[in-house]
C-alpha cells in the first residue's frame, strides 16, 4: 500500500478527529452501553469524508476503497478520537452492502443514507426459537395481500432491535417449496403496529439482545429485498457480509491497547512471550480478514470469511483472557455498591462478551463445516430435507 495513500487518509481524519487520547477506553462491540448520540456524532462525521462505510462505492457515499486500502482506513482510525459504532454495524455492516447487491436502485436511494450517516439504525430479523443454525428451517410467515405483506411470526437473538428503525427480514412466503426455496427478504419498519420486542439480559449486564414478535404485520412489496423466493441467495449475501463485519473487529482491541496493559503490569517474562503469542494472533486474524475482503471486495465472498470469523472468535478470547490475568483483581472487582471499580472495567466486559464471538453471525460448528466442505473437500453431511417442502417438514 503507498505510504501517500495512508497520509492521505491520516491527514482527512485530522481534519475532522481530535487524536485519541493515551490509555482511552477499549471498544467492546456496544457491551455494556448503548450511547447512540455520541455514536451518530462519529459516524455522521466519518460519512462525511466517505470513512463511515469505506468499502462503499462512491455513488452510494462510500470511498470506493479496496480492501487492502479498506484495512488501512480501519487502522488509520485508531489514531483518533472515536466512538463505539456497535449499534450501526447490521447497518454499514449486513444490510447496506446487501441492499448494494440485491435492492432496487429506489430501494438504495431511500435506505443507504439513513445507513451511512447512522441517521437510521437497522437490526437482523433471521434467527428463531426453531431456526438457529439451520436458518432455512424459519417459520415466520409473509403472506401476500395485493401491495402489501401481512407477517406473522417470532425472531430471536436481534440485536439493538429495541431502538432500531429497521429490521432486516427473512419470512416463509411459500411452505409448499422446499425451506431453501420459499424465503423471502422485507425491509421492514420496527415501529408498525404488531411489532412487539422484549431485550434479553446477558451475562455482560448488556440487553441488546431481543425476541421480537410479529403479529399480522402489514409489509409494503415495495420494502421487498429481492424477488420473491429469493430470500436465501440474500441471505447467503448477507450472512458473507456478516462474517467479514464480525471478523474484522469493528474497532475492537489493538495490539497496542494489549501492549500497554502488559507495561502497566509489569508482566514477567513469561508473560511477555504469551503477550507476543497473542499479538501474533492478533496480526494473523487482520491478515486473515484482509483476504476475505479482497475476494469480497471482487465479487466473490467465499470460505474465506468463515476462516476469518473463526479467527476472530478465538483471538477474542485470547485477548480478553490475557487481559483479565493480566489486570488481576482490578479486572473483577467491585466497590460496595456492587459497582465496578472503575479500572479494568472494560477489559472484564470484554472478557464476559467474548465467548458470544463464537456465537453471533453463525456458530463456529457452522464456520466449521463450511471451511470443511468448501475449502478442505470434505463430504457434506446427508441433507433428507433438501428436497422436501417446507410444510411437509413441520
Amino acid at each position: 500500500m503507498p505510504e501517500d495513500f495512508r497520509e492521505h487518509v491520516r491527514s482527512l481524519l485530522a481534519s475532522r478527529l481530535p487524536p485519541r487520547a493515551p490509555g482511552a477506553p477499549v471498544v467492546v462491540m456496544g457491551a455494556g452501553h448503548d450511547d447512540l448520540e455520541t455514536g451518530r456524532r462519529y459516524i455522521a462525521t466519518l460519512a462525511e469524508l466517505r470513512m463511515s462505510a469505506p468499502r462503499w462505492p462512491r455513488e452510494h457515499g462510500g470511498f470506493g476503497a479496496t480492501a487492502e486500502e479498506a484495512t488501512v482506513i480501519a487502522e488509520e482510525r485508531e489514531r483518533f478520537a472515536s466512538a463505539d459504532l456497535y449499534p450501526f454495524m447490521v447497518g454499514i455492516g449486513v444490510a447496506g452492502p446487501t441492499i448494494i447487491d440485491f435492492g432496487e436502485p429506489s430501494q438504495q436511494e431511500r435506505w443507504l443514507p439513513g445507513i451511512r450517516t447512522g441517521a437510521e439504525i437497522w437490526c437482523q430479523l433471521f434467527s428463531e426459537p426453531d431456526a438457529g443454525s439451520d436458518l432455512a428451517n424459519l417459520g415466520t410467515r409473509a403472506d401476500r395481500d395485493g401491495d402489501v405483506w401481512r407477517v406473522t411470526g417470532q425472531k430471536v437473538w436481534s440485536s439493538r432491535a429495541h431502538y432500531a428503525d429497521w429490521g432486516f427480514l427473512l419470512a416463509r412466503s411459500d411452505p409448499d417449496a422446499p425451506k431453501h426455496a420459499g424465503i423471502t427478504a422485507f425491509g421492514v419498519r420496527m415501529r408498525t403496529p404488531g411489532v412487539t420486542v422484549r431485550p434479553l439480559r446477558q451475562m455482560n449486564g448488556d440487553d441488546h439482545f431481543s425476541e421480537v414478535f410479529l403479529d399480522d404485520v402489514l409489509v409494503d412489496d415495495a420494502d421487498r429485498i429481492g424477488a420473491v423466493g429469493s430470500g436465501w441467495k440474500v441471505a447467503v449475501g448477507a450472512l458473507a457480509h456478516e462474517r467479514g463485519s464480525i471478523g474484522g473487529g469493528w474497532g475492537m482491541v489493538s495490539p497496542e491497547d494489549v501492549i500497554a496493559l502488559a507495561h502497566r503490569a509489569r508482566a514477567s517474562a513469561a508473560v511477555r512471550d504469551r503477550v507476543a503469542g497473542v499479538v501474533a494472533e492478533m496480526e494473523v486474524s487482520r491478515l486473515a480478514n484482509i483476504r476475505a475482503r479482497a475476494l469480497a471486495q471482487a465479487g466473490r465472498p467465499g470460505p474465506e470469511g468463515s476462516g476469518a470469523k473463526l479467527r476472530g472468535s478465538l483471538t477474542t478470547r485470547l485477548v480478553s483472557q490475557l487481559a483479565i490475568d493480566l489486570a488481576g483483581l482490578a479486572a473483577i472487582a467491585r466497590d460496595e455498591r456492587g459497582a465496578e471499580s472503575g479500572q479494568g472495567d472494560e477489559w472484564q466486559t470484554l472478557f464476559l462478551t467474548g465467548p458470544s464471538f463464537g456465537i453471533r453471525g453463525g456458530t463456529d460448528e457452522i464456520q466449521r463445516n463450511i471451511v470443511g466442505e468448501r475449502v478442505l473437500g470434505l463430504p457434506p453431511e446427508p441433507r433428507a430435507d433438501k428436497d422436501v417442502p417446507w410444510r411437509r417438514q413441520r
